[in-house]
């Protein structure tokens, strides 16, 4: 015991907290009173002192924890601009408070904090080095503050003693209450919750690293001083509930180690070190666990880093050589201890393809290729099936260009392997890739000529000797001689002929080939080079017999169009579009024509396909390639042979391109007219008429074009419509397009129809007559008319609609029944523009029954519609009761022979029901009685039948039946109809029990319906006659004592004038509210409305104007009205007349008619049918509102 102090606090309080500052005089504590307390420590005349100072006082918020900002010698300076500052962080449940102590008492900065009532604030500070940018970091403290799941960090800036600001960096929360926050290191951070399980934190990823238990540490609870206990719990509640969870002095941390003050111990846990962490994998065995640690601790993405220190490189060495030596070590257990001692080569292959892709993927990482190719390789070459395994894996390695380097010996090992497994594309597809000077070139020709590993030959070649025409006169001779055999080619010889295209394309490119680019100083000599060996008129090993152009002879043999495409794609460099290039251009033309033209060899298509290359070249290099006349003509006429029907797109585009550069104008334009109209070329036709302004050729251009007549159309109305054209030009094509009108009508109906009515200035009856002689063109123009006046207009805009003769709406229904008959009920049904009658005949003409029983409806005839469908249901009942009765021949399934009936049944329903309200009772028992005797009558034969279901189904149609009868029919009459009946006459009770009972229910539920009506109208008229009783006797308090408009008190002795108060509370004597036009006379009564307030509400005096209440439609504003009825002999008759009108539009139904008409007996409702509501045929449920005014007539 050093010392005791005891009046640093107030007296029956508890201490929470003790905090020692930097200062070594100066402390600071809190009690459970929720104060806290600055204590100073002084030393006067050998006497010790302390002098305590109130710092926040408990009365303004309790303080539950604080945490003083504690300099850390480590990371900080002496030049710290915080240095000199002493800060406190103080938080309440409500609160967070961050104050200087020193060099003077200020808050500066405050945070609001929410969270349960039973969590309590938690603080905990740390310095930690923050980037502000790329190069530039600094050290500044952060500021943990928490509660309940939400963890704030915010960093604390201090630039002098006077400016410190609090910025806030993050903010996370967890899935978890917190018990206590504390930080282990700068980027870790320790959270215990309420289960006492222990979260590792990394505080710039948030990802939680590990979860420990606590529960074995039995953490000691400082739940008696937060309630105070020893001193009489003298505390708030709320301090006292959040405190069941108060361990504030359980948990600390401290050189990345955590303390817990357990009941029987104190625990530590500790962060191990990175090597530490390394070393236990590594003593498990867990070897590429501890590699993949190691290897996060070098790219600096590990997390919770303790112990490695030092700028990027310093550590990136020191991790380096660890991951050497585990590398090392890892290697010799592979090959020693851990390799299996016996077992299959695949089980061996396996075991190594587990092990060397590691260590080939760290070397490679660290650069260090001195250890992959050194110690590590001789290594596994110990062991056969590991170096084979080991020179597998570097394949994917060099394909991604990660590795390009290898020494010449385990390169030849690394292509002796391949060659010996037959993988030689492979080495093929690795030696591009790789470095030169890393090859024994000598060793891979020779393997790449032996096997054909053209790519190779080329690569090394070019790379390793910068030489690019030897290769290729090598392989364009090994070509030539499998060409000149005249036999098919093998595949290699195919895929060698590819690449030597595709690596002429690159050279002349200026791009290397397989893949890079060639060096810029050899560019221009590689180009050149090229083209002369192309070019070149005779090779060293070729005879006097042989014929000259050896090479470009050969490619153009082994493909004519690839290889000039490659021509194409060359002719676009810069090399060839100068004045030294054109000539180089012209001589390969020249060249081409005298090999594929002046001697023979060559099929017809290749010669086509050199003459298309002519025409392209001629039109896109602006006539820059001359041909002579004679072989011109011949390129025109090979181009246009109408015998030869292969790639005629491509020879009219070449004609086309060559039009528009201008290279036919040396040519007589009637036989290049007469050469493209025979070769069918419809496009080069039209640009030819388009000169001449012969518009109607072309039209029939379009329409001669397969691909393009679709367009003629569009062709049409552009002439039609534009005003670039000539009246003359105009009718042609008018005239060309009704010759054509078949052919038009063809292609699209609607789109002809939209031309003859918006383009031609032709009547549509002329244009029917032309068309009279084919009955099924003639349709699909008026079928096309149909559609374009429907798709011009609708019935909200019938004027935009285009107007169709009758007699031609007649035509059309006629061919439709001759063509299309199911559409022609739908067609009428939605149609007005036909003549009823002659329809009418049309329809019976060709038995539709359907269309004649809707046009019989129409017109009013609604028991011919019936028959003609009673008479089809009586047959459909009729086949369906033969199959049933096993009577028909046709054999047909009874399902779908009902569900015809039960369509048409339907039908004929809906037929009644839209005209039984239009007729009387005799004629709806003569529409109702038949329908239910042609249902009922087959039901008498097949009473008998096994098949239940159906029998079921015509139980359930004939009480669909009923139910549709019985809003139209009395009841009496249908029951009577239905004991007549033979088929329900006799028998049991137990037959009919369901339409009987059905036909109850029905009754019962209308009855229950009409019920519930008459409750909810009783309801209703109770509720407002509830609420007018109310307002009527509510009492209202006047604002004054005095009248609103001439000012003069009410109390005066000789006053006799009545007052009015109104519901708003303005008081007013009647006079004046008579003087002022606020009394109105609706009715015949007096109704007084408040001044002020309809002056207020208009901008002025409305005195004719009455806001209707939807609580009192009489008299809103008015409580007291005046017994004697005066009428103001000033008013205006008229204004007297529109005020009366307003006063009739809303009054409402009168509650007590309703009532009485409910209470109505049913003998007096028996004699008024037709008045009461309840008793009409078609009485419908209105719930809504009604509409508060009806509009004035």
């Amino acid at each position: 015991m050093i010392r005791t102090i005891t009046d640093t606090h107030p007296p029956g309080t508890a201490v929470l907290h003790i905090k020692f500052t930097d200062s070594l005089v100066l402390a600071v504590c809190s009690d459970s009173g929720g104060s806290v307390f600055e204590l100073e420590f002084k030393r006067l005349i050998g006497k010790r002192t302390c002098e305590s100072r109130c710092l926040f006082s408990g009365s303004r918020g309790e303080v539950c924890v604080i945490e003083p900002l504690h300099m850390n010698v480590n990371v900080t300076t002496k030049d710290h601009p915080m240095q000199d500052v002493s800060i406190l962080a103080m938080a309440s449940l409500s609160k967070v408070l961050l104050v200087t102590l020193s060099p003077q008492l200020k808050v500066v900065y405050t945070h609001p904090l929410t969270g349960s009532p039973s969590c309590l604030p938690l603080l905990a500070w740390q310095f930690v080095i923050i980037q502000v940018s790329d190069s530039d970091r600094v050290v500044d403290p952060v500021l943990v503050f928490a509660r309940e799941s939400t963890i704030y960090f915010h960093q604390v800036v201090c630039r002098s003693a006077q400016d410190i600001k609090c910025t806030g960096l993050q903010k996370m929360t967890v899935p978890y209450k917190l018990l206590n926050v504390t930080w282990m290191n700068t980027r870790t951070l320790v959270t215990i919750d309420t289960t006492e399980k222990l979260h590792v934190i990394d505080v710039r990823s948030e990802e939680e690293l590990q979860i420990i238990d606590l529960t074995e540490v039995q953490m000691i609870y400082n739940t008696s001083f937060f309630k105070s206990l020893a001193t009489g719990g003298n505390v708030s509640q709320a301090l006292a509930y959040a405190g069941d969870h108060a361990c504030y002095q359980t948990i600390a941390s401290h050189g990345n180690q955590l303390f817990l003050l357990g009941t029987k111990a104190v625990h530590v846990y500790s962060v191990r070190t990175w090597k530490e962490r390394i070393d236990v994998l590594v003593q498990e065995g867990h070897y590429q666990d501890a590699l993949s640690l190691a290897k996060s601790f070098y790219d600096n993405k590990a997390k919770a880093v303790v112990g490695l220190t030092g700028g990027t490189v310093k550590k990136q060495e020191i991790v380096s050589d660890l991951i050497l030596e585990l590398l090392f070590e890892y290697v010799d257990l592979s090959m020693t201890q851990l390799c299996p001692d016996q077992g299959h080569i695949e089980e061996l292959e396996d075991y190594f393809m587990n092990i060397v892709p590691v260590c080939v993927e760290y070397c490679l990482h660290l650069v260090r290729l001195d250890i992959l190719f050194g110690r590590i390789y001789e290594r596994f070459s110990m062991d056969v099936i590991a170096m084979g395994t080991f020179l597998e894996c570097l394949e994917p390695y060099i394909l991604d260009d990660r590795l390009t380097m290898m020494p010449p010996g385990v390169m030849k090992d690394f292509v002796t392997h391949y060659e010996q497994k037959g993988m030689l594309e492979s080495v093929e597809a690795c030696i591009v890739h790789m470095d030169v000077t890393s090859l024994d070139i000598h060793h891979v020709v020779l393997l790449c000529w032996s096997h054909g590993l053209y790519d190779a030959i080329l690569y090394v070649y070019n790379k390793g000797m910068l030489d690019y025409i030897t290769p290729l006169e090598e392989l364009l001779s090994t070509l030539r001689a499998a060409v000149d055999t005249g036999k098919q080619l093998s595949d290699q010889q195919i895929r060698l002929g590819n690449k030597l295209l595709v690596y002429i394309s690159c050279s002349l490119a200026g791009r290397a080939y397989p893949l890079g680019d060639i060096p810029d100083h050899l560019v221009t000599a590689v180009k050149q080079d090229v083209f002369k060996c192309l070019t070149c008129q005779r090779v060293k090993s070729q005879t006097s017999e042989e014929p000259d152009y050896p090479y470009l002879r050969t490619l153009i043999v082994f493909d004519t169009r690839e290889f000039l495409n490659v021509l194409s794609l060359a002719f676009e460099e810069d090399e060839f579009n100068t004045q030294e290039g054109i000539p180089k251009r012209q001589h390969i033309v020249d060249i081409l024509l005298r090999i594929m033209v002046e001697n023979v060899g060559f099929t017809p298509t290749q010669v086509g396909v050199l003459f298309t290359f002519l025409a392209r070249q001629m039109a896109r290099h602006e006539n820059t390639i001359t041909v002579n006349k004679l072989l011109f003509e011949q390129v025109l006429e090979f181009l246009c042979n109408p015998d030869d029907e292969s790639r005629h797109e491509e020879r009219q585009q070449a004609l086309l391109e060559l039009s528009h550069a201008g290279g036919l104008k040396q040519v007589d334009e009637e036989r290049f007219l007469y050469l493209t109209e025979r070769a069918k070329f419809y496009r080069v036709c039209e640009l030819l008429y388009e000169k001449r302004r012969q518009f109607d050729k072309i039209l029939l251009c379009y329409l001669r074009d397969y691909a393009r007549k679709y367009h003629a159309f569009t062709f049409i109305s552009s002439i039609l419509d534009s005003d670039l054209h000539s009246p003359q030009e105009k009718a042609s094509v008018q005239t060309e397009a009704l010759k054509h009108l078949q052919e038009l009508v063809s292609i699209d109906s609607k789109q002809a129809a939209k031309m003859v009515v918006s383009h031609l200035t032709v009547e549509l009856k002329d244009v029917v007559k032309q068309l009279q002689g084919d009955e099924r063109v003639l349709f699909q123009f008026l079928q096309g008319v149909m559609l374009y006046r429907d798709a011009s207009g609708s019935a909200i805009n019938p004027e935009s609609q285009v107007q169709v003769e009758a007699a031609i709406f007649e035509l059309y229904i006629d061919l439709l029944c001759r063509y299309r008959p199911a559409d022609v009920y739908t067609f009428i049904k939605v149609n007005d523009g036909y003549r009823l009658e002659q329809t009418l005949d049309i329809c019976r003409k060709h038995s539709l029954s359907e269309a004649t029983a809707y046009l019989l409806e129409k017109a009013g005839d609604v028991q011919g519609a019936f028959g003609i469908y009673l008479q089809t249901l009586s047959g459909k009942l009729k086949k369906l009761t033969e199959n049933l009765l096993g009577s028909s021949k046709e054999g047909k399934d009874a399902g779908g022979q009902f569900g015809e009936v039960e369509a048409v049944l339907l039908v004929i329903v809906q037929l009644c029901q839209r005209n039984s309200n239009k007729m009387d009772e005799p004629s709806r028992e003569a529409l109702w009685f038949p329908l239910l005797d042609a249902l009922m009558f087959p039901q008498r034969r097949i009473k008998d039948i096994d098949n239940k279901d159906i029998l079921t189904a015509f139980k359930q149609l004939t009480h669909h039946v009923l139910n549709n009868m019985m809003g139209h029919i009395a009841l009496p009459a249908i029951l009577h109809k239905i004991m007549q009946d033979p088929a329900y006459n006799s028998g049991k009770f137990g037959e009919i029990r369901e339409l009987i009972l059905g036909m109850l229910e029905t009754y019962n539920y209308e009855q229950t319906l009409m019920i519930t009506c008459k409750n909810l109208l009783n309801h209703d008229i109770h509720q407002n006659l509830r609420s007018l009783t109310t307002i009527a006797t509510k009492g209202y308090i006047p604002r004054g004592d005095q009248c609103r408009i001439c000012v003069k008190k009410f109390i005066h002795p000789q006053d006799t004038d009545l007052v009015i108060v109104f519901r708003c509370g303005h008081t007013y004597h009647s006079s004046c509210l008579q003087a002022v036009g606020s009394l109105h006379v609706l009715g015949g009564e007096d109704t007084y409305a408040c001044y002020l307030c309809s002056h207020t509400q208009r901008g002025q005096v409305q005195s004719t104007r009455f806001h209707r209440s939807l609580s009192n439609p009489m008299s809103t504003h008015q409580l007291a009205v005046r017994t004697d009825k005066l009428r103001d002999g000033s008013q205006d008759p008229e204004h007297l007349q529109h005020v009366d009108a307003v006063r009739q539009a809303m009054r409402t139904p009168s509650r007590l008619g309703l009532l009485s008409e409910l209470s109505k007996s049913g003998s007096a409702r028996s004699k008024n049918l037709t008045s009461s509501v309840f008793q009409q045929d078609r009485f419908k449920l209105n719930l809504g509102a009604p509409c508060l005014f009806s509009a004035a007539k």
